[in-house]
Formats: C-alpha cells, sequence, structure tokens
C-alpha cells in the first residue's frame, strides 16, 4: 500500500508538471491542449492524456499561450470565417492594438527630381489605399483621412517628416505597419504630328469646257509631352525594421502621367498583399 501510495503520488505530480499549450478562442473560450502543427489556415492538437487529433481555424482563435511562454497574436475580422483568406499571425512585441494595423502615409512627389504637387501625392496614397484594400484579409487599413488628420493633429507635416522614425509614426497611428511610396515623373521624348488637306475643283461651263480651277487646302499640327514614370514603396514595422523595399518603373512613357500601372506592380507583391 505504502509503495501504491508513493506511485500515485509521483504521477499526480509528474502530471501537474506537464506543460500545456493554450489556445484563446475569439468568443473568450480557452482549451488547454498541446498543438501539433500550424497552417497557413488552421490549428491542429491533442487533448492532454488523449490521442484523438482536432482541428480549429485561425479566424476562431484570438491568441495561443504556448507551454514555453511565448504569445502569438492572431487578427479577427468582422467577416464571415469561410469568406476570409489566411490570417496573419504576428510575432512581435508590439502594443496589442497595433497588431495587423495599416497605415499608408501621403507619397512624394517628384517631377525631374524636384518636390512636385502635394495633391498627386495624397492621390496616390488614395490609391494604394483603395488597390490594397480589396487584397488585405487579415489585416485593418486605416483610411487615409484619418491617417492625415492624426498626422496633422502630431505635428507631423512634410516637412518635419524626416524628424520622425517610421516607429514615432506607428505610434501615433496606432498601427503595426507603415507604407510609404514615392511617384516620380521625368519628361522624356516629344512627340509631333502634322497632316495636311487639299481640295481642288473645277469649274465647267454649258458645253463642259473648264472656265476656272479653285484650290483649298488646311492643315494641323499637335504635339504631345511623353513622361517616364516610375514608382517607388517602402514598407516599415513599428520596431522600425524594413520589410519592403521596391521601385518599378512603367513599361511605356504616357502622355498622362499615369502611375496606376507600376503602383499595382509592386503592391501585388509586397507582403501585405492577400490574393
Amino acid at each position: 500500500m505504502l509503495c501504491l501510495s508513493i506511485v500515485t503520488c509521483s504521477f499526480a505530480q509528474n502530471q501537474s508538471q506537464v506543460k500545456v499549450d493554450i489556445i484563446k478562442k475569439s468568443n473568450g473560450e480557452e482549451i488547454k491542449v498541446k498543438i501539433i502543427r500550424i497552417t497557413d489556415a488552421e490549428v491542429s492538437f491533442i487533448y492532454t492524456g488523449e490521442t484523438a487529433e482536432y482541428v480549429i481555424k485561425k479566424a476562431d482563435i484570438s491568441q495561443i499561450v504556448h507551454s514555453s511562454g511565448r504569445l502569438e497574436t492572431f487578427s479577427s475580422m468582422g467577416t464571415p470565417a469561410n469568406t476570409r483568406q489566411a490570417d496573419q499571425i504576428t510575432m512581435s512585441a508590439t502594443p496589442a492594438d497595433h497588431h495587423n494595423k495599416i497605415a499608408i502615409i501621403p507619397f512624394t512627389y517628384l517631377m525631374d527630381n524636384q518636390p512636385g504637387a502635394a495633391a498627386i501625392g495624397l492621390k496616390a496614397q488614395q490609391d494604394a489605399y483603395s488597390l490594397l484594400g480589396q487584397h488585405s484579409a487579415g489585416y485593418k487599413i486605416i483610411d487615409p483621412r484619418t491617417t492625415n488628420a492624426a498626422l496633422i493633429q502630431a505635428g507631423v507635416t512634410p516637412e518635419k517628416m524626416m524628424g520622425f522614425t517610421m516607429k514615432n509614426l506607428c505610434d501615433i497611428l496606432g498601427v503595426e505597419y507603415i507604407i510609404d511610396g514615392t511617384v516620380t515623373q521625368n519628361k522624356g521624348y516629344s512627340t509631333s504630328t502634322t497632316s495636311t488637306n487639299e481640295d481642288t475643283k473645277i469649274k465647267r461651263n454649258d458645253a463642259d469646257k473648264v472656265k476656272g480651277i479653285s484650290n483649298s487646302g488646311s492643315s494641323y499640327s499637335s504635339a504631345a509631352q511623353r513622361y517616364d514614370i516610375s514608382v517607388s514603396l517602402q514598407i516599415y514595422m513599428d520596431n522600425n525594421a524594413s520589410i519592403y523595399n521596391a521601385s518599378h518603373k512603367a513599361f511605356l512613357s504616357s502622355t498622362d502621367g499615369s502611375y496606376s500601372a507600376p503602383l499595382e506592380y509592386l503592391l501585388k507583391r509586397c507582403p501585405l498583399y492577400r490574393r
């Protein structure tokens, strides 16, 4: 009996010392398990003392506390889970309310390598927001008006922007990621066209003899300035780390200075884009 007591007591102590993983669900429920694997969309686990394997979608998880003490926080959106793409896992030690939030600051616009109209930088900011907003499952993108208002209220003007680190800006805007961009427009070659129209009229009398010949004509000329367009894009985290830095030039020069094609090209290849 004494031996049995000692064995039972020892087994109970070992059981109490077994470390478990804790899955905190979005509805507030917590389950203590042993995690087997984590994929892009699901987490597989078994209950302590069992062998049956269970699966839970990441969309239903708010946080995992691993047995090692490491935390993984998952983004949660209001759309139905079956319509969402794989959520992004965040493992950086940033404030919880920053996780998976993105702000796009006004783009810099350069015309022939000189500062250009601020309105074009604001337009590029709005266009980037519209393009990325359609492919940002798992992230929340702050709308440009809210972003710009917060920057102005914090005294972050275009002239003073260089005096703030990306971490400073993330703290001001309450986000984990900041997208910064530059649109560069340089004058390329010019094209011109000229067209001429001539009209000749012959007058005849009743005997069908030529009485006279009159000539008239007109010419039209046009010229168009073409531009070489390029866009650069940088993405920073709230610890000042740069996670994306790329540039792309429009394949063809244009007369209207459109930057849409290179901007879309870069956004589709950035780490925050979801297909």
